[in-house]
């Protein structure tokens, strides 16, 4: 597994440390804006999850769940604290990357010290599942870096605003040029468990699947007791407001910001959201 590091500046407090987890189909280079700002106070690791960016391909796709993600992070903080008992980790995880902090923090040993949530919650809407899975793992390619570019940012409008300098920023670390054809930097296989549930013959029992999922992530959820974020695209369609509210008022009580114009997920670039990270997990 690899990860991006920023190490925190002179005078920050060496042993605060904020791990970043990127989404389903992104990789760690999605917060490099957000480390540079943070690294003022922290040091700053950004994952890619396996089978995206730079880190290994999964020999068995079907293993391409958040239980396979959630063994690798614990490996990669029990690392962190062998380094430095003294260590102190805060989480921000994006959609995926929040559900694997959400069960990494219900566990006391793993004494995540504060933790911030982006567009996801316990409940995960059917039909932004089935969004997903109509460009997941399709492996095209592109005559140019452009072409290639362009069609991330049609895949991506939920992101909200972005200057051109910042789509291409966010989209530059996805792709990957071989014989000169530009790909997405993912294995197309991590959609294979996606498929097999958005795609099975008896979409009620699919479905059930998904509600049946969602209490074992509400148990997770009531079990954190670290100081949590929720941060919530106004316009997202993976995370409802009623969510949003129930997440308010039970477990660690997440203080909810939503952003205007924003879908799923906010891409923590913007000046606004950063502050609203910043001020989480570096007031004190």
């Amino acid at each position: 597994m690899a990860y991006w590091d920023w190490p925190a500046a002179a005078g920050a407090d060496a042993h605060r440390v904020v791990l970043c987890v990127h989404g389903l189909s992104r990789q760690g280079r999605d917060f490099d804006t957000l480390a540079r700002e943070l690294s003022l106070q922290a040091r700053v690791l950004a994952v890619d999850v396996a089978g995206r960016g730079h880190s290994d391909w999964l020999a068995d796709p079907m293993a391409y769940q958040v239980g396979t993600y959630v063994a690798d992070l614990a490996k990669l903080i029990m690392h962190l604290r062998e380094q430095d008992p003294a260590v102190r980790i805060d989480w921000v995880g994006t959609s995926m990357g929040g559900l694997i902090g959400m069960a990494l923090a219900a566990q006391p040993a793993f004494g995540l010290r504060r933790l911030v949530l982006n567009d996801v919650g316990p409940v995960i809407q059917w039909e932004a599942l089935l969004r997903i899975g109509t460009y997941l793992g399709l492996n095209p390619s592109f005559g140019s870096e452009k072409e290639a570019a362009d069609h991330l940012v049609a895949i991506s409008i939920g992101f909200g605003p972005h200057t051109p300098e910042q789509w291409q920023a966010l989209s530059r670390p996805m792709l990957r040029e071989r014989d000169g054809r530009w790909w997405l930097h993912y294995d197309p296989a991590l959609a294979l468990p996606l498929r097999a549930l958005t795609d099975a013959p008896d979409q009620a029992a699919a479905q059930q699947a998904v509600k049946d999922g969602e209490a074992a992530l509400w148990g997770l959820y009531d079990a954190i007791t670290a100081p949590t974020l929720l941060l919530r695209g106004a316009q997202s369609d993976l995370l409802t407001p009623d969510t949003a509210r129930a997440m308010t008022v039970r477990g660690p009580r997440a203080h909810c910001i939503e952003f205007a114009g924003v879908g799923h997920a906010p891409t923590l670039v913007a000046a606004d959201q950063i502050a609203a990270v910043r001020d989480c997990l570096l007031a004190d």
